[in-house]
């Protein structure tokens, strides 16, 4: 199986990076006024409040809302943390690739905790994505599986 979507930066931010960026704003705020929640910003404020070094950013949006980040400087883009962890929870819920529940259920046996698992998971998957992009091509799935189970101290198995 191939994932059919070339990797874009639209991929994981919209078209529109403030756009984007604003619907984790938006959550936040209703967040905090204890509004009800819809759709997506259930899954986004679950992710959201298992990290809090990123509260005071969501709470100053005229702040950060067009802010830069550089790996190369060692700072972890938020937004793209928070994605990351978004895409990885919708993989899980649909197994797609086939098999990387199996994998994650591994990840998460060792880590001993399910958060800790999604960041092994997001390493993988920051990988296969920055493979994809670099190649011009599409997502290898067995090639991310593997990554996991390698992770996992699988490496090998089929799922």
């Amino acid at each position: 199986m191939r994932l059919r979507a070339r990797v874009t930066p639209e991929m994981l931010f919209g078209q529109n990076r403030r756009e984007m960026r604003n619907v984790f704003f938006r959550a936040w705020q209703r967040h905090c006024a204890q509004e009800p929640l819809e759709g997506a910003e259930k899954m986004l404020m679950a992710i959201a409040l298992r990290h809090p070094e990123y509260h005071a950013l969501l709470a100053a949006p005229e702040a950060n809302s067009e802010r830069e980040y550089f790996p190369e400087l060692g700072e972890t883009n938020p937004f793209l943390h928070m994605a990351m962890h978004m895409a990885i929870e919708e993989q899980l819920s649909i197994d797609r690739p086939p098999g990387i529940r199996e994998r994650y259920a591994a990840l998460c046996a060792q880590a001993g905790d399910d958060h800790a698992a999604q960041h092994r998971v997001m390493e993988c998957l920051g990988e296969a994505l920055w493979r994809a992009g670099r190649s011009g091509g599409e997502v290898d799935p067995a090639g991310y599986l593997e990554c996991l189970a390698q992770r996992s101290g699988n490496s090998g198995t089929t799922g």
